[in-house]
């Protein structure tokens, strides 16, 4: 089992902080136009954000998990609910890699796979390096091509 690159906590941590920055915006909203919020509320309120979501962070990456098998990519993911995906290497169609703000500024990216089907249609490994990212990419490609001519036999 291949795990994520540690600097993907900072990439997570950066969305709970921005939740964080909304919460206590909008508390502040509230105190301001609505309610006279005790400013320690507005404050503890923000930070309970902040040490819930560092955890979630943490709790989230050591579950987080991807193995390419002989036939198929399989996942492990989830805190609360655990998540297991396995894709079939014919179901795939094409395969991405990107790398958002925050993920370029660490020095990551992330790979989508797209596959056939309605619900989930894509599933997305993130927390790699670009050249991590681009190998996987490449390999799930080859991988996607070689399965559609076995599968045809």
């Amino acid at each position: 089992m291949e795990t994520l690159d540690s600097r993907v906590r900072i990439v997570w941590l950066a969305g709970v902080l921005v939740a964080a920055a909304l919460v206590g915006g909008a508390l502040v909203g509230v105190r301001r136009f609505l309610v006279d919020l005790a400013v320690w509320l507005v404050a503890a309120a923000t930070l309970a954000v902040i040490g819930l979501g560092a955890a979630y962070v943490v709790f989230k990456y050591r579950v987080w998990r991807f193995e390419i098998r002989d036939d198929d990519l399989y996942l492990e993911r989830g805190v609360f609910t655990r998540v297991t995906t396995v894709v079939p290497f014919v179901r795939v169609q094409h395969v991405d890699t990107q790398r958002g703000p925050v993920e370029r500024l660490v020095g990551l990216g992330s790979v989508v796979v797209y596959t056939a089907g309605s619900r989930g249609a894509d599933v997305t490994i993130p927390g790699l390096t670009p050249e991590r990212a681009s190998d996987l990419q490449r390999r799930l490609r080859n991988l996607a091509i070689e399965s559609e001519f076995e599968d045809a036999v």
